[in-house]
């Protein structure tokens, strides 16, 4: 890092500029502005995550606190709780989405874990969605019961970096199991999602772009007809592998294919596991260590509002909202970025 700057500037040159200034010319987000431009509204949202802020007024009394720095920190001239107010309402959040998708790409090209628990080559994806409660007298757009207000963030989570590479905003009245339509798949990567997202219309249009899923089956499923079984080892824990077919009318309709089901026992849970997946390659075992994988996404969620500000909003319009998550998100994968650079750092030396 570069000597004589202070710490928050260290870490802000780790920020591709010249990419965000595009983005914002894309978006035109720096019309009509003077002084404070998209850029001086990231880094000041970014300080704001960085030093655990809970409010504007909180956040507006920590810049004040450095006025004399504001140069040098990149904050621009004219920093103030009206210009700051306006920019994350009026300003698109989508030039912070696209932007955090960049450094999402950078943080997971530098974050990849070598020593995967499964043999598996191709990525591994977690997806899930985590609550984020908002009192409905003030953010009165993300209605979803009558005294009851609240956002959903789903996210689709890179097991292997830990990094997040789909992000999706909705109010909690939209059901996770729509998400299965927005996601870019890849072929041959695995998609571990709980017994809420089971559509076996979805799930078949998963396989059909050559990818795999693995999922719990729901406690009630009575339409799987076993067409033969595969030999288990049951000291592993796997009670039977067996591959089969839905012959129920619509499930039968929604997923034509074959499917597989295997049955696992954690001896440290004490509890008994029925997996649906549509990859005949790996063994039952590896299926059932996949699937604990899944876990990956909750402890992401955890960390974000343990260490970031995504449960108290500075802002009460939806657009305000928006840009504080995924200012948060670029947060997150700064502090990734960074983490992973002062390790090679330290491996040279």
């Amino acid at each position: 890092m570069n000597q004589g700057k202070y710490i928050f500037a260290q870490l802000t040159e780790f920020l591709p500029r010249r990419v965000f200034d595009r983005i914002v010319q894309g978006y035109s987000g720096n019309r009509y502005i003077r002084s404070f431009t998209c850029w001086n509204q990231m880094l000041c949202m970014v300080f704001g995550q960085l030093t655990f802020r809970d409010s504007m007024r909180d956040l507006m009394m920590s810049l004040e606190a450095h006025q004399a720095k504001y140069y040098h920190l990149g904050f621009g001239p004219t920093v103030s709780r009206r210009n700051l107010g306006k920019a994350n309402q009026r300003r698109s959040y989508k030039i912070f989405e696209e932007f955090a998708y960049v450094l999402i790409d950078q943080a997971s090209k530098s974050c990849y874990k070598t020593d995967f628990e499964v043999n598996v080559d191709s990525k591994v994806y977690a997806l899930d969605s985590t609550t984020i409660d908002l009192c409905l007298s003030v953010f009165w757009w993300a209605e979803f019961r009558k005294h009851k207000g609240g956002i959903k963030l789903h996210t689709l989570n890179d097991v292997k970096t830990s990094i997040p590479s789909f992000l999706q905003i909705t109010t909690v009245s939209v059901h996770d199991v729509n998400m299965l339509d927005l996601i870019p798949y890849e072929a041959g990567s695995f998609y571990i999602v709980d017994k809420g997202y089971i559509d076996f219309d979805r799930l078949y249009w998963l396989h059909l772009q050559g990818s795999f899923f693995v999922t719990r089956a729901k406690n009630n499923i009575r339409c799987f007809k076993r067409m033969y079984s595969r030999t288990v080892d049951k000291t592993t824990g796997v009670r039977y592998d067996q591959i089969g077919k839905l012959e129920t009318y619509y499930s039968r309709k929604g997923y034509p294919g074959k499917l597989r089901r295997v049955k696992y026992y954690d001896q440290q849970q004490d509890r008994t596991f029925v997996f649906l997946t549509n990859n005949t390659d790996l063994k039952a075992e590896e299926i059932a260590m996949l699937y604990k994988k899944r876990w990956e996404v909750e402890l992401f969620f955890k960390w974000l509002k343990q260490h970031l500000r995504i449960k108290s909003f500075w802002g009460t319009t939806q657009n305000a909202v928006k840009v504080q998550i995924y200012c948060a998100i670029i947060a997150y994968c700064l502090v990734a970025i960074v983490g992973n650079k002062l390790k090679v750092d330290r491996s040279v030396y």
